[in-house]
C-alpha cells in the first residue's frame, strides 16, 4: 500500500508539472496573440486566442484531478519564451505542444498503472486538442509536425 501511495504522490507532482505548463501554455498565447504582427499572422493570431482559451479549460481539468487525486493544485507557471519575432514565438509553442503530449502520454501510463482511467479519459482528450494546436502551429510555420 505504501508503494502505491508514493506512486499517487508522484502523479500528483507529474500533473502539477504539467499544469505549470498548462498555465505557462496560456500565458504564452494571450501575449503572442496579441503581438504577432504581420497580415500573414492574423489568422494565426485569432486561432492562438482560440488556443489560449483551451489551455484554460486544460489547466481546470488538471486541476481537478489533482485535487481529486488529494493534491494541492500549483499556481505557479513554468516561464514563457518571448520574442519580437512572429516565427520564433510560433517555434515556443510548438515545442511546448509536442513536450506537453510526450508528457500526457507518460501521464496516462502512470494513471493507468494507479487505475486511475477517468484520469486517462480526461487526458486522451486534452491530447487531441493539444494534436491539433501542433497542427496549426506548424501549418502556420510551413513545415510538418514533429513527431516525439
Amino acid at each position: 500500500m505504501a508503494d502505491a501511495a508514493a506512486s499517487r504522490e508522484q502523479l500528483i507532482a507529474a500533473l502539477n508539472e504539467d499544469l505549470a505548463r498548462e498555465y505557462q501554455a496560456i500565458i504564452a498565447y494571450v501575449n503572442y496573440s496579441q503581438v504577432l504582427k504581420g497580415a500573414q499572422y492574423m489568422s494565426i493570431a485569432a486561432e492562438l486566442e482560440l488556443h489560449a482559451k483551451e489551455e484554460l479549460d486544460h489547466a481546470l481539468q488538471i486541476a481537478n484531478q489533482i485535487d481529486y487525486l488529494g493534491g494541492m493544485p500549483t499556481v505557479t507557471p513554468k516561464p514563457v519564451k518571448t520574442s519580437e519575432k512572429a516565427e520564433d514565438m510560433l517555434r515556443f509553442d510548438l515545442d511546448n505542444e509536442m513536450e506537453t503530449i510526450k508528457n500526457y502520454r507518460e501521464r496516462i501510463h502512470q494513471a493507468e498503472s494507479l487505475g486511475e482511467y477517468a484520469l486517462c479519459e480526461v487526458l486522451r482528450e486534452i491530447i487531441t486538442q493539444e494534436q491539433e494546436h501542433a497542427i496549426d502551429l506548424a501549418t502556420a510555420l510551413g513545415i510538418d509536425v514533429p513527431h516525439n
